[in-house]
């Protein structure tokens, strides 16, 4: 096994201050459940932004939308993402709205699900089904093309992610730990695991995805990863990412909340606790471990792994040896967004609604376009990139260039 582990990007001290500041800002905001008292957490104020000397352009407006109705509040920091297939576009509102549009952006249909929805919208196209989840546990099958419900289900807590739709099952991740598996045309549960829940967490969980056709990886608030069949939910192997160091229960937080990525026989994952991990899928062996602490997902294009770190650095990797490439701060504290590759360009959103497009080569920022609301996740699907602020503002753009 080859695993190198480098501590000059952040050390291990710094990066103990920057998790532990992100946990008391996030602990005196309710974003973590548990109990911590006595700490008053530092600021940091979001750096000014630089204007860009020769801006180019890379992405044009193709479809907005106003969910409304709702304001987001940083005692639930919800990420609600857009359901997009190339005839249709579903999209989920905190307050319950649920809205479908043919792929000119016609709205077509709108029902209200009666509770406010976490998670969602999962699309299975060749279904036609559109999937969500609610504050209480209520998850929620729609005809994508008429807005009609087909099944509710009730499960045991929240889902604050979108649903895996693959092989007849819908697969979730639930608050309490216990990972599910539901049939797509009943809504019929088929299987729960239950993994370890830690006595204080950041609120907020990863995305399930296919490690292959038949599999689905997740990733956990105890700082794993687990390959569960998706047919059965029988478990076929875990293993821990996130590790948590220090005297306290905050520091010794491990959260992944960030979807694992899964490229070309590689498969990427980084934590709450700072470390992010390249692992070679053939031999399952660790080929690099960095020291980055994030709560958001990874992109990845041939040659990098670009992550967004939680005091808002951006960072390429080379993706087979781990080495730092360059590193960005001029979006230092403004809250960012995960990473996404968009064409050549690498995208990350902030805090005031501005998507900034990163030259991969050289990390210096290229072009900008902005929404109205903060940006907590960005999505990308063939040359669009799509975007749904805590505003309400569902927004896709066409890449140019």
């Amino acid at each position: 096994m080859t695993q190198s582990i480098r501590s000059n990007h952040l050390t291990r001290r710094a990066l103990k201050t920057t998790v532990m500041h992100v946990a008391v800002l996030a602990l005196m905001t309710s974003a973590v459940v548990g109990c911590n008292r006595g700490i008053k957490p530092e600021v940091n104020d979001p750096v000014k932004l630089v204007q860009i000397a020769q801006p180019i352009s890379v992405l044009q407006p193709v479809f907005s939308a106003d969910t409304g109705s709702q304001k987001a509040s940083k005692k639930d920091p919800l990420s609600l993402q857009i359901g997009y297939d190339n005839n249709q576009i579903v999209i989920a509102s905190r307050g319950g709205d649920l809205t479908g549009f043919d792929g000119a952006g016609q709205r077509l249909w709108s029902v209200n699900v009666g509770d406010q929805i976490t998670g969602g919208v999962a699309l299975d196209p060749l279904s036609q089904t559109a999937v969500i989840s609610t504050r209480n546990g209520q998850i929620m099958a729609f005809d994508s093309t008429t807005g009609a419900k087909r099944w509710q289900q009730q499960l045991s807590a929240s889902v604050l992610t979108p649903a895996l739709i693959s092989n007849n099952r819908v697969v979730l991740s639930a608050t309490d730990g216990f990972l599910h598996g539901l049939s797509l045309q009943t809504g019929q549960s088929i299987w729960q695991f239950a993994t370890q829940v830690p006595s204080i967490s950041v609120r907020g969980a990863a995305a399930p995805t296919l490690l292959d056709a038949d599999t689905a990886l997740l990733a956990t608030a105890d700082g794993r990863l687990h390959a569960i069949k998706v047919d059965d939910g029988l478990p076929l192997w875990s293993r821990r990412v996130g590790v948590g160091t220090g005297a306290s229960e905050v520091e010794r937080m491990s959260d992944v909340d960030g979807k694992p990525v899964v490229d070309n026989n590689q498969l990427f994952a980084i934590s709450y606790s700072g470390q992010l991990i390249g692992i070679d899928l053939e031999s399952r062996q660790v080929q690099y471990v960095n020291d980055l602490a994030s709560l958001k997902s990874l992109a990845v294009n041939n040659a990098q792994v670009i992550a967004t770190s939680l005091d808002g650095k951006v960072v390429a990797y080379d993706r087979s040896n781990g080495e730092v490439l360059w590193e960005s701060e001029e979006l230092a504290y403004r809250h960012l967004t995960n990473p996404v590759m968009i064409g050549n360009y690498i995208a990350v959103g902030d805090l005031d609604g501005i998507v900034h497009l990163f030259d991969p080569n050289t990390g210096a920022i290229v072009s900008r376009v902005e929404t109205k609301g903060a940006l907590t996740h960005l999505q990308v699907q063939g040359n669009l990139l799509m975007t749904q602020s805590t505003k309400g503002q569902a927004s896709i753009w066409q890449l140019t260039r």
